[in-house]
């Protein structure tokens, strides 16, 4: 693949061409099953995963009833939403054309991906992809977080064009 070409364009219909390589779609089917997972076993109350936390934040940091009732009333919408998000990239990782509303399930779920990613690494503003220790046991995760941060980039760029 050429380096220097786009991932994601546009086409004159206004679908967006896909050109990722054959590594990039086989890491996105990989990841896709495990947000799935993490997804499922999260509960509307109680103890959650710290990076499901980010895929369901707290909307009244000050008055816990009262975002124990907002996340009882939104959670299975939210659940149903990043659900179906997945269902589309799942289904759609391996064409070379998508519509506008399938690259924003792309752009959702590589958002989700890289949210838990980042939580898990306990990420910062300042880690730069060249502060990466090829010793570290954490260096393929840090590494697919930042490849998931450029993709992310890619296909915005791709919707302002």
């Amino acid at each position: 693949m050429n380096p220097f070409r786009r991932r994601f364009s546009r086409n004159s219909d206004g679908d967006y061409a896909v050109r990722i390589a054959e590594e990039e779609r086989d890491l996105l089917e990989y990841l896709v099953p495990q947000l799935r997972d993490l997804l499922m076993a999260t509960s509307p109350v109680g103890e959650i995963d710290p990076a499901a936390r980010r895929l369901f934040p707290t909307a009244y940091n000050e008055d816990q009833k009262k975002d124990v009732i907002y996340q009882e009333l939104m959670r299975d919408q939210l659940l149903a939403a990043r659900l179906d998000a997945l269902d589309v990239l799942e289904a759609t990782t391996r064409v070379d054309r998508v519509t506008d509303d399938q690259l924003d399930s792309w752009m959702n779920c590589i958002n989700q991906m890289r949210l838990v990613l980042g939580t898990r690494l306990d990420v910062s503003e300042e880690d730069e992809p060249t502060d990466m220790d090829p010793e570290d046991p954490n260096t393929a995760a840090m590494a697919t977080y930042h490849y998931l941060g450029h993709l992310l980039g890619e296909i915005l760029d791709a919707r302002i064009r």
